[in-house]
């Protein structure tokens, strides 16, 4: 229910912006553009640290400008996601021993709001500061490292999804909607090209990004059932006297949802830009 609230106040917050559209300058214009930067993670392996563990990151976009002010914005982007319990100087999440990295393929569409008037190519508005607001469709894949090798961890149901010990829970989905907004700044470089700045964070509505959630399961049981990668994997612990028995105790935080950000610069070119009367004679 709190999902379905949430998007619906996102749809109405673009509905709104669409509605005041006419209020602008009498133009519309067109521009596609490329985003290059960096990629990082909120979750139960890194709970609060931001900007750690960056990766790479890449997108492709475009972007309809109903006027000076407001704009509308597609695109594709891909982000790398990781981190690992052993990097941290908390005691627990050094026990714990997890990791994980997860490649997101992400298609989103977002509204722009500029606080100044801006138009690519104007002599006159040539910069301004913007935030943003919409809706995004994901995929990813964790997967942790053992001996050197990556496996894809869903499939495991490290967490013993629909297996004895845990049978009404249901693996989780690697497809996702999310809501992604943030803020930025974009200028005139030349006659037809932006330059902009930009950090993004995606707010999602799981908590299975890195594959951590809930409580441990009998790593022997879930060895029996999923084999014993599964086993394995359930349960990293470690003390100095060996593998600790956590079963039943958390494993991680399923009270909070993780989220994934994305910060870096974008370059726009324009590709046309006309008057709106001249819109119906196209």
């Amino acid at each position: 229910m709190k999902r379905k609230l949430l998007l619906l106040l996102v749809l109405l917050c673009v509905f709104k912006i669409n509605a005041q559209v006419n209020n602008h300058r009498d133009f519309y214009s067109h521009d596609i553009g490329l985003f290059l930067g960096s990629s990082y993670y909120i979750g139960d392996i890194n709970p609060r640290n931001h900007f750690n563990g960056k990766s790479p990151a890449l997108g492709l976009f475009y972007r309809f400008n109903y006027s000076s002010r407001f704009s509308f914005r597609g695109g594709l982007q891909l982000g790398k996601f990781e981190a690992d319990d052993s990097q941290s100087i908390n005691s627990d999440q050094l026990e714990r021993n997890l990791n994980f990295k997860s490649n997101v393929y992400e298609a989103y569409a977002i509204s722009e709001f500029n606080f100044v008037e801006y138009l690519i190519g104007s002599k006159k508005f040539i910069f301004s500061p913007y935030v943003f607001l919409g809706m995004n469709l994901f995929r990813f894949n964790p997967m942790a490292n053992i001996g050197g090798s990556w496996v894809e961890l869903r499939r495991l149901c490290t967490e013993g999804q629909k297996t004895t010990q845990n049978p009404n829970q249901k693996p989780y989905r690697l497809t996702q909607i999310g809501i992604p907004f943030g803020v930025g700044f974009k200028l005139n470089v030349a006659n037809r090209v932006s330059l902009g700045i930009e950090w993004s964070p995606r707010k999602t509505f799981t908590d299975y990004l890195d594959d951590v959630s809930g409580k441990y399961v009998d790593p022997l049981k879930l060895a029996k059932e999923k084999g014993s990668t599964a086993g394995i994997l359930s349960n990293r612990s470690i003390s100095s006297d060996g593998v600790i028995n956590n079963t039943g105790k958390l494993r991680g935080n399923p009270n909070t949802k993780d989220w994934y950000f994305y910060y870096g610069v974008t370059l726009s070119v324009m590709i046309k830009q006309k008057p709106k009367e001249c819109r119906g004679a196209e």
